[in-house]
């Protein structure tokens, strides 16, 4: 693919949301497929997005770009699965001229695994230097529930081979207080032994699906009063860009990060924006809010166009979210993850 040269940052304010909040990390969802179907994150049975309505790799570009011209220090390549998407590698490759030229400080993406085998030497080849893989368990036959028929043997060979090829690896871990809540410090000690980082997440009401969230909810501050209990956990003063805090396990000697929609709003600091495949820009990963940016690229907007319309939505940006998990309450908002992107 062509790479489109946005608009330098130079001489550009900065994107600064209506609560004095610069936003410098974008989210892009590059498809709404996946190869796995785990159970807090789709349903079973779901229809995917037609082709004309998915943003082309030149469309995902040119508004990444603006991005970057406007500020934006991080991306992240998100899905559904972003690997599963046809020609992606050229997005990366395109992408990875903001990192030769200093404007962008990060270009990463979440994946789930599958096909790290394949792409983590690619990935790295292109300057991708860490990559988060979302892993809930290490008992083949939970794994295999939680996504619905996915194998774990696939994930492990992928971490292996994106620590081989010298991309550092955080691990995402949904915390589901019927099914891996058990298991989580033998994950934890699993992934320090290798190297890893890990992060836990609380489930989040998002989609509507099969299950009902409030049977899974873990709060990870009772969590980590129940780490504490046999570990030695010191906060770390740890920024990423995301929402996670930090603390080091002196017993494992690794890092681990806890997100908490729910039990610890995160929305003082936020400092991100997803884009879906469809051009959506959502500022908030909680609220209904969405700003069309598909429509001004094929409806022929130019770069000044396309700037303003992303100015005007994070000018609006909420100043957090409302998530909830009650009993009987449906979900903040009737979209998926795998439609928001990560």
């Amino acid at each position: 693919m062509t790479p489109y040269d946005g608009p330098s940052a130079q001489d550009r304010p900065p994107l600064i949301d209506g609560f004095g909040r610069t936003v410098t990390y974008l989210r892009v969802s590059v498809t709404d497929r996946c190869d796995l179907r785990c159970v807090y994150c789709m349903a079973e049975h779901m229809s995917f997005l037609p082709k004309a309505e998915v943003l082309t790799l030149e469309e995902l570009d040119r508004i990444a770009s603006a991005f970057v011209g406007l500020g934006v220090r991080k991306l992240r390549i998100t899905g559904g699965e972003p690997l599963v998407r046809k020609g992606v590698m050229g997005l990366f490759g395109a992408l990875s001229r903001h990192l030769a030229t200093g404007a962008l400080d990060e270009l990463t993406l979440t994946t789930n695994g599958t096909r790290l085998a394949e792409f983590a030497a690619p990935l790295a080849e292109l300057g991708v230097r860490r990559v988060n893989v979302s892993l809930d368990t290490l008992k083949p036959e939970l794994f295999r529930t939680l996504t619905r028929g996915g194998d774990l043997a696939k994930v492990l060979t992928g971490i292996g081979a994106a620590q081989a090829a010298g991309l550092k690896v955080k691990l995402n871990a949904v915390a589901l207080k019927d099914d891996n809540a058990a298991e989580l410090p033998e994950l934890i000690r699993w992934a320090h032994a290798r190297g890893c980082e890990v992060t836990l997440i609380e489930t989040m009401p998002l989609g509507e699906i099969e299950a009902d969230r409030t049977d899974q909810y873990l709060s990870l501050g009772a969590l980590r009063r129940e780490l504490e209990s046999f570990w030695t956990l010191t906060d770390i003063p740890l920024s990423t860009g995301g929402p996670a805090r930090y603390v080091e396990v002196a017993e494992t000697g690794g890092r681990l990060g806890f997100i908490t929609p729910l039990s610890h709003n995160f929305c003082e600091a936020c400092n991100r924006v997803r884009l879906t495949c469809t051009g959506t820009l959502h500022t908030c990963l909680g609220q209904e809010d969405a700003a069309d940016l598909r429509a001004v690229l094929r409806a022929g907007g130019s770069d000044q166009d396309l700037i303003e319309a992303i100015r005007l939505a994070v000018d609006g940006k909420p100043k957090g979210h409302d998530f909830r998990i009650e009993r009987a309450a449906r979900p903040a908002v009737a979209r998926h993850m795998s439609t928001t992107g990560g």
